[in-house]
């Protein structure tokens, strides 16, 4: 396999997801909070998670030189979460998206992720346009995008969602924590 990047933060280590995460991407894809905010990517089995890998994830590393990242914790190596810049169809720009296990929620881990991925997407991807996208419910997705710099622009539609999205775009160019 090709060597692409890898990011670190204080507290973690941002690397490409493989299909040794099977079973932490199994795990993630299946928690309440994604089934909810993201849908249900009918990943019920590991076998399904690593097609999904493969299907979902590695065609944009390879294409790109990123796509999804799978968050560690440098104390320990646990998986916690995913953070990543996707090419999606429907969006202008890149979408930065995350998620994390609930275990690990309201630490700050996915803010620190999600900063450090912005930052790579600038700095090391060359990117011009950023964006995001939530659900109108997910909240505190919102205040996160808010906090790093990100701001509403409208409602969109995107294939393969049901229900309309909030768009926001990332518009500081100093970004500060």
């Amino acid at each position: 396999m090709k060597p692409y990047l890898t990011f670190e933060t204080d507290r973690l280590l941002l690397r490409p997801t493989e299909e040794g995460d099977a079973d932490f991407i199994l795990a993630l894809l299946n928690t309440d909070k994604w089934l909810k905010y993201i849908g249900d990517r009918q990943v019920y089995n590991s076998e399904d998670a690593i097609q999904y890998i493969r299907q979902r994830m590695t065609p944009q590393l390879e294409r790109l030189g990123y796509s999804n990242y799978t968050l560690l914790r440098k104390a320990d190596g646990a998986k916690m979460g995913v953070c990543g810049l996707y090419d999606r169809d429907g969006l202008t720009g890149v979408d930065l998206g995350f998620a994390i296990l609930p275990d690990y929620e309201g630490q700050g881990y996915s803010y620190e992720a999600s900063y450090r991925m912005l930052q790579a997407g600038l700095e090391d991807f060359g990117l011009k346009q950023i964006n995001a996208i939530t659900t109108t419910d997910n909240i505190a997705s919102q205040k996160l995008l808010e906090k790093l710099g990100f701001q509403y622009v409208r409602m969109i539609s995107v294939k393969g969602d049901e229900e309309e999205l909030r768009l926001y775009e990332f518009k500081s160019l100093l970004m500060g924590k």
